[in-house]
This record gives C-alpha cells, structure tokens and sequence, in this order.
C-alpha cells in the first residue's frame, strides 16, 4: 500500500475517525488486518468516535436490509448494541493495547512440565463474523532463564489476542508467539478445539463438526516423550 501525502492538521481533523486512524496506519507503514492490534494508532478520545461511526454505518446497513428501526422497538437500538458489541466486547482485542503481564524470575529453576486449561476462548471468524467458542491448553517447559507469568496472566493474554476476527490457524500461531516472547520456554505448546458457527448457523448447518489444531515449539517438537506425556494430560483433564 503506497504512502498517502502529508496532511495539514486541519485536513486530517476533517477526516472521520476511521479515516484518521487508518492514515496513521498506513503512513507508519502498518498492517491493520482483521486479527491485528492497533491499539498504538489510536488517540485519547477516538475509541468513542469510532462506536459512533460504526453505529451510524450499522444504521445504514439495517436501512438497506428493509429494517424499519423507527417504528420497530425492538431494533430501535440495535445499531448502538451492536458498535459496542464490536468495540468493546468481541473485537476489543484489536483495540486495547496488550494486558499488564507481570514477568518473574524462575527463581527455583524449575524445568517440569506445566499445563494450563482448559481455558474457555471467544472469537469471531474473519470470514463472516460468526462466533468462534472453544477452549485451549498451553503447555510449558521452562528453563532456569525462563520467565513466569501468573495463572490469570494466560487467560488474559489469551483473551486479548482471541477478541479479534480470527481463523484459528493463525489464531494459535500469534498466542504462541506472545507467550514465547514473554516466558521464553524451553517447550511451548498450544492446542486449541473450537466451534464454528459459520457452520453450524450458516453454510452446510452442520451442528457437529468442531475444529482442533495445535502449535508445538522446541522440546515439544524434538521429544515425542513430552509430546505425549501433554497430550495425555490434556485429554485427561478436558
């Protein structure tokens, strides 16, 4: 995507909020796809703006779906619920910048297996917008030089990357990536099993099929003992 020219001060403050921040985007040369964090292009203010954008547009998506929202009383307000729905709740993870995660020193060395979930995950599909509802395990093996986060750290860390359109592939992928980052693990491991209703409600509606997929990194990879050894942990705990 080419660079847009420089804009005077007044210029960019006439732009909608969707425009201003997707200028700041793409002149900081940023991606800004369905399932990533823009939280830092964001000024004081415009998380607000952008709900009553979204809420003005939606009013005009129920216009052109032949909804009558002045007389009927029950999509008067739809149009608001459904930009708060988006911003604050289920697509908050592209908006709020990431979740304190207090790092502490593994000062006992520890170096066994670790197992956390199942935690309960909540996304949307990026092809339609229909829920996503799972639940993950993560598995670790940190070293002397690993870093340890607390318990709810996990389920905060994943909820903020899950509140996104997503597709699980790369859902999974970006986790594994945050928690490697921060833990610096000798083993790191994710598998998630998750509902679609892009299938369930639309599409072939079927009402059984889920998805599961994993990530496996470092000693989860080279040891089929450890492999196991998680997998069965999971399954006995699931």
């Amino acid at each position: 995507m080419s660079k847009p020219p420089t804009l005077t001060p007044d210029a960019l403050a006439a732009l909608p909020t969707s425009e201003r921040v997707r200028y700041r985007l793409v002149r900081a040369g940023q991606r800004f796809h369905a399932n990533d964090n823009i939280a830092q292009a964001l000024e004081p203010g415009e998380v607000e703006a952008l709900k009553a954008e979204v809420e003005a547009r939606m009013t005009e998506v129920l216009r052109a779906l032949v909804i009558d929202t002045d007389s009927d009383h029950n999509t008067q307000e739809t149009a608001k619920r459904v930009a708060r729905m988006y911003i604050d709740e289920v697509f908050r993870g592209r908006y709020r910048p990431a979740p304190d995660v207090t790092e502490f020193p593994n000062a006992e060395r520890l170096n066994e297996l670790m197992i956390v979930g199942p935690i309960t995950v909540r996304s949307a599909c990026s092809h339609h917008l229909c829920p996503i509802m799972g639940r993950l395990w993560i598995g670790l093996l940190p070293n002397e030089h690993s870093n340890l986060i607390g318990l709810s750290k996990y389920v905060r860390l994943a909820d903020w990357i899950m509140s996104r359109p997503q597709i699980q592939e790369e859902a999974v992928v970006m986790l594994a990536d945050a928690l490697a980052a921060r833990v610096k693990p000798d083993g790191l491991a994710i598998v998630m099993k998750a509902d679609h209703y892009c299938m369930h409600w639309r599409g072939v509606r079927d009402s059984q099929a889920e998805m599961t997929n994993s990530v496996m990194r470092g000693a989860f990879l080279t040891d089929a003992n450890l492999r196991r050894e998680f997998l069965a942990l999971m399954r006995r705990g699931a």
